[in-house]
């Protein structure tokens, strides 16, 4: 009966539309005020307290780096340099779109800010160039993708932060994966370039014009390049580097590229602050109502179902990814962290799964949630961004979605792809 009203009252209150927060919330409550043993003040002391992390600290400071760079200039920097380098090419607008958002992964660690922010440039210039608007925005949604794969990664972070797992270990292993997730997408592009016609600049840029655009866009590179070399090298912890990569792109946009104002400022903190006052709700939330799955032994119960289905890892590791992306189509990324992870890590574990390549799979089973239909939060980004219609982005976007789970596969059945670059550090 506990088990019932906490996962039946849950998945009842979002089917009414309930948000997560305020459905993990009454789930939760209901299952203590039924159960009568447990004071109802346990509900203030765990919100209180599973906010209480200095790991935690760095998700709204990645958050808040990400809208200073959208505001400084720097995304239009990465946007020109890449377009220099790739636009004389067939679809070079397309792959110049997934390029600038691997670059801008390094910086913003958000799915959400990469096809809100440097989408709106990618768009604009692919339907200017006489790119279907359908395309366009498919693509962006698509490479928006690739930003918490390759480091810093706002989810990767929160992963962290729920399972114990290494931040720095989880951003090394999400390097390879990143790349190869950014490489498959231009593949595609390059098959169905010359099929489709795809436009590309008139003529090379040149040397001189690359060059240039290189110059302007150094010190916007430089970020990743401060975030995840003071990671790696020991000199600051995730959430440091975060603090670091605030203060060095308010210095971009107010002192190096003089582009921002107070008013842009405020704008960036306002933005970030939104952001994260939804995503801490819900951790808080989710804290209280992970809580409660342990004490009722929902993850043993999980574990003895799956046991008997199969011990074999990467099977077992299979089926959870099936699982975790139909909960995508339904449900938002940072939910579906908080829930399964404290449910499915237990499992995972016990067979023998590294709990960084778990971590890997996990967030990358989710980014392809952002893509696929009902919920697909990336798709309503990006049509509100470009103006054409649902159905005319999900046609666009579906390979995306059939390549990023080409890419998954792999990397469950060879753990090395994603674990092999641990060994080098």
């Amino acid at each position: 009966m506990a088990t019932l009203i906490l996962v039946g009252g849950l998945f009842l209150l979002l089917l009414l539309g309930v948000p997560v927060a305020f459905a993990l919330l009454l789930s939760s409550l209901a299952l203590i005020l039924w159960d009568g043993m447990l004071p109802t003040l346990i509900v203030s002391q765990r919100l209180g307290n599973a906010l209480d992390s200095f790991p935690l600290l760095a998700i709204p400071l990645f958050i808040l780096a990400a809208e200073i760079m959208n505001h400084s200039g720097a995304t239009e920097r990465i946007f020109k340099l890449a377009n220099t380098v790739l636009g004389r090419i067939y679809g070079g607008l397309g792959h110049v779109n997934i390029v600038a958002s691997m670059l801008f992964s390094g910086m913003s660690g958000s799915a959400v800010a990469d096809a809100a922010g440097l989408g709106a440039i990618e768009i604009k210039a692919m339907k200017e160039q006489g790119y279907d608007p359908g395309f366009a925005a498919a693509v962006t949604a698509a490479s928006s993708t690739i930003g918490p794969i390759i480091p810093p990664s706002v989810p990767i972070v929160l992963y962290g932060v729920i399972s114990g797992a290494a931040i720095g270990e989880l951003f090394l292993a999400g390097f390879v994966p990143g790349v190869i997730m950014g490489l498959a997408m231009m593949a595609y592009i390059a098959v169905i370039a010359k099929r489709r016609n795809f436009p590309r600049d008139p003529e090379f840029a040149g040397i001189p014009a690359i060059g240039a655009a290189f110059v302007s866009a150094v010190p916007s590179l430089l970020l990743p390049v401060i975030i995840l070399g003071g990671i790696w090298g020991g000199v600051m912890s995730p959430t440091e580097a975060a603090a670091a990569a605030v203060i060095y792109s308010l210095l971009l946009g107010l002192v190096v590229h003089r582009s921002m104002n107070l008013w842009n400022v405020i704008n960036s903190f306002t933005l970030a602050a939104r952001s994260t006052a939804t995503i801490m709700l819900i951790v808080a939330a989710a804290n209280i109502y992970g809580w409660l799955v342990s004490t009722q032994q929902i993850p043993v119960v999980v574990q003895g179902f799956l046991v008997n289905i199969t011990d074999n890892p990467t099977i077992l590791l299979l089926i959870i990814a099936f699982v975790l992306l139909i909960m995508g189509m339904f449900m938002e990324l940072i939910a579906i962290l908080t829930i399964a992870v404290p449910v499915f890590l237990p499992v995972a574990v016990a067979t023998g799964i590294d709990p960084i390549h778990f971590g890997i799979v996990t967030v990358l089973t989710l980014m392809i949630g952002l893509l696929t239909p009902p919920f697909g939060l990336n798709l309503f980004i990006v049509q509100q961004v470009s103006g054409a219609s649902y159905s005319s982005i999900l046609k666009e976007t579906w390979p995306f979605i059939f390549i990023l789970i080409g890419v998954l596969i792999p990397i469950i059945v060879f753990p090395q792809i994603s674990m092999g670059i641990l060994t080098l550090f």
